[in-house]
């Protein structure tokens, strides 16, 4: 099916963000910017992207390495020069999308109304506006008394008058192909910045019998471009309010809005609350009737349906059905806590597999270790996984019990139904059914401190 081709300018140098990062690296809810216009570009079905690179051009082919194709601007020469350096890759598309590369709102719904119309209006090319209240700054929208585009103007450039309108140029535009192409062909650099704009097409295909047009943005948050960290921000809340919104009308309750931080691509079931102050990331999978929250943070994990995260960090991990993890527990990578646990307050996991059933209240350690289901934990235990240069596993039986402040020197293995008594250091294997107790024998002195006190004072 013959969609459009789309070109991305993104050869900028993005000075006002003061980075050694390509402005269009930088990133919004874990994700680059260009990366928002790129996504968006291919669920509206593109039929090929490409994407003008300059600036800081090795890292923006490496993060889009086989998702686009490439032009290099080596020189910044304007927004026609740019498109210049791909036109002999542009597509059998018919028709073409040109866009910054700063401008991560624009959706893919948009992108189909832009294209929609474009074709339905018969023009040759259209230029994407937006109606704004201050439109200091832009690029004018001249038209005629029937609403017909004339020109653009930029603001430098605009009378008194036309500084009154306030329909803008977002730069982006729709051209035909054909249109394009034979309007670059006559560009030229007449002006006092010496550059190619991409502007000037509009005027050079209205003169060559072409039809001209506007797309009016419904939403001209849609446009917004970023220049500045500031506007980075800007950007920033309002993707998170559009990410959030989509959750809620799916079924997710998101108590606090403006400070839940959701990342494009975590999956959150139906039910799910999600309090305040919490960071999931992309990659997440979480199931229905979770509350996960406040002030909690999962990346790239799974959580099963009902489970309850608190004031926790979870990592690259999996955590079962009928879960409770937290408060102030720390779920490191590699970890596979299933269901009906308890990983209670000042709990680490590290590298671990812990089963159905099992009780880790409190104060715990756990690090490189294979533990089965209904095993009991008492506070203060740890899993000595590391002598210095190797690390070791401990591997925990079902139904085995630990006594609290124990210590399980590892390689260890503790068999099931065991118990450990508290304050001990195990370092050999506990059979099944056994006791082990491996601790001091309490020695009480009588009269001891009294004896100590009256040698202080001198015997007196």
């Amino acid at each position: 099916m013959d969609r459009f081709s789309a070109v991305i300018l993104a050869a900028g140098e993005g000075t006002r963000m003061k980075s050694s990062t390509p402005k269009v690296l930088h990133k919004i809810l874990g994700k680059p910017i260009i990366s928002w216009i790129v996504d968006a570009l291919t669920t509206a079905q593109a039929d090929d992207i490409l994407t003008v690179v300059g600036h800081g051009k090795e890292q923006v082919m490496e993060h889009l390495d086989g998702k686009v194709k490439f032009g290099v601007q080596k020189q910044q020469l304007g927004t026609g020069h740019a498109v210049m350096q791909v036109r002999d890759q542009i597509g059998s598309s018919s028709t073409v999308l040109v866009l910054c590369g700063d401008t991560p709102l624009i959706g893919s719904e948009s992108i189909n109304e832009i294209y929609e119309h474009h074709k339905n209006a018969g023009n040759s090319v259209t230029v994407v506006s937006a109606e704004l209240d201050n439109p200091f700054g832009y690029g004018r929208i001249v038209k005629d008394g029937s609403g017909n585009l004339l020109k653009i103007v930029e603001q430098k450039d605009a009378t008194p008058q036309e500084s009154l309108i306030c329909e803008i140029n977002s730069g982006m535009y729709m051209f035909e192909k054909s249109a394009l192409l034979g309007a670059l062909d006559s560009l030229r650099n007449d002006n006092a910045q010496g550059e190619y704009y991409l502007t000037d097409t509009v005027e050079l295909i209205l003169k060559g019998g072409g039809k001209a047009g506007t797309y009016i943005m419904k939403d001209s948050r849609d446009i917004l471009g970023i220049n500045n960290r500031v506007q980075l921000a800007e950007a920033a809340k309002i993707l998170k309010q559009r990410v959030n919104e989509n959750y809620m009308l799916d079924g997710v309750t998101i108590v606090d809005p403006e400070n839940t931080y959701i990342e494009p691509g975590a999956v959150i079931g139906k039910d799910t609350v999600i309090e305040p102050n919490c960071q999931i990331k992309a990659g997440s999978h979480i199931g229905s009737e979770c509350v996960i929250g406040p002030d909690t943070i999962i990346n790239n994990s799974t959580v099963g349906d009902r489970t309850t995260v608190l004031k926790a960090v979870v990592n690259d991990s999996k955590i079962g059905a009928d879960t409770t993890v937290g408060p102030f527990a720390y779920i490191r990578p590699n970890s596979d806590i299933g269901s009906h646990v308890k990983i209670g307050d000042f709990v680490e996991i590290k590298k671990s597999i812990i089963g159905d059933n099992t009780k880790v209240s409190h104060l715990t350690y756990i690090g490189d270790a294979q533990v089965g289901e209904r095993v009991n934990f008492g506070c203060g235990t740890i899993t000595v996984n590391y002598d210095g240069k190797n690390k070791f596993q401990t591997v925990i039986e079902d139904d085995a019990f630990i006594g609290c402040n124990t210590n399980l020197v590892a390689p260890v293995t503790v068999r099931e139904h065991s118990f450990i008594a508290a304050g001990s250091t195990i370092h050999k294997e506990v059979p099944k059914n056994a006791l082990a107790i491996s601790r001091v024998r309490q020695e009480n002195k009588e009269e001891w401190v009294l004896k100590r006190d009256e040698k202080r004072n001198g015997g007196k």
